[in-house]
């Protein structure tokens, strides 16, 4: 267990004062603040955890000392003897904790997701499929506490989604669900099939981090705008009134269409919300080698042999391909309750990736 630097905890704590110090004086701009206030909150749980590793090598140095001093009577020793176990578990803990914390950063962790899913190669049964991890996703958010808005849909012929974008509002949406991003497929025997065959279909998924005006500025020159009637089915709405709404991004091209809400004002900000999440992903992945270099990447074309995962209902088991992870909890991954152990493994693998990185693991 190596210490960690005293000058690197000292400026951390610094920084905690100095930021606390500013917000309480008020001043600033708002975006300011706003910058100042997130900080203090990525801030706090370092600041505390710094506090508990210090506590925890204190206690354990002042267990050695009372054992290596020859003053000390023989059952005080005995006594520290015994305690010097505990004590250095503890600053082990403390030091695992803190370092997990020091770890670098992703600034989109805490922040809510668009989450797109998308039915990719295998017919109607993809799009079902697509519903299915849809659900899937909309009930683990409400596992969570998070709040699930869809922003656009485009269904099935046979059911499910041939495409559905959501909203996905909560704080930690993105650190939780950013590795579900990638090609999902399933293998199981659709309703539809008179044989018992097993079929294999994939849908793909992309979880975009939302971004704030303050995060990314979107330029009014540099937008398209285009106002039409809602396409399919609601009968005299869907006739009368031009509320969709169509944004093409100029400069990348990037499309946006939204036709939920009756009102173009909604549509429009919601349009804008999915907009700003492509561009600020866009320019996270130029700025992060380690990221893909475009959406495409990241969520591959659909095709069978590109997955992540596999959801085999025959089986009754759910496969992780990239941390070799296998659960045989088909029904409670997919009712979202069982969703966590898969999550929860991916970013245990990924904190150890950190740390092999930075020299710590």
């Amino acid at each position: 267990m190596i210490p960690f630097p005293t000058e690197r905890l000292d400026a951390i704590l610094a920084r905690h004062d100095i930021v606390t110090a500013q917000l309480a004086s008020g001043e600033g701009t708002p975006d300011t603040v706003i910058q100042l206030s997130r900080e203090l909150s990525d801030l706090g749980p370092v600041v505390e955890a710094i506090r508990h590793y210090r506590a925890a090598s204190e206690n354990l140095s002042g267990v050695e000392a009372l054992i290596d001093e020859p003053g000390t009577d023989s059952e005080m020793r005995a006594l520290a003897a015994e305690e010097k176990p505990e004590a250095q578990a503890a600053l082990e803990s403390a030091h695992r904790d803190l370092q997990l914390l020091l770890l670098p950063k992703d600034a989109a962790d805490e922040k809510s997701a668009i989450l797109e899913v998308r039915a990719g190669t295998g017919g109607d049964e993809a799009a079902l499929f697509a519903g299915d991890l849809f659900r899937m996703y909309a009930k683990y958010a409400e596992s969570k506490g998070w709040r699930v808005e869809v922003i656009s849909e485009s269904e099935g012929t046979a059911g499910g989604f041939r495409e559905v974008v959501a909203e996905v509002k909560g704080r930690g949406v993105f650190a939780r669900l950013k590795f579900e991003s990638g090609a999902h497929r399933v293998q199981r025997v659709p309703d539809t099939e008179t044989q018992g065959r097993i079929h294999t279909s994939a849908a793909t998924v992309a979880v975009l981090p939302e971004a704030e005006e303050v995060d990314i500025h979107v330029n009014d020159a540099d937008l398209k705008i285009d106002t039409m009637r809602a396409q399919g089915a609601g009968g005299q709405h869907v006739n009368k009134t031009e509320s969709a709404i169509r944004i093409t991004h100029l400069p990348t091209g990037i499309v946006v269409f939204v036709q939920e809400e009756r009102s173009q004002h909604k549509n429009r900000a919601r349009a804008m919300a999915v907009l700003r999440a492509r561009l600020y992903e866009a320019e996270r992945s130029a700025k992060d080698s380690v990221r893909a270099a475009d959406r495409k990447a990241q969520v591959g074309s659909g095709d069978r042999s590109e997955r992540i995962r596999t959801y085999n209902f025959p089986q009754g088991r759910v496969t992780d391909h990239r941390i070799n992870l296998t659960l045989y909890k088909l029904e409670e991954v997919m009712a979202g309750t069982a969703l966590d152990e898969v999550v929860d493994a991916l970013i245990t693998e990924h904190q150890a990736e950190l740390l092999a990185a930075e020299g710590m693991a």
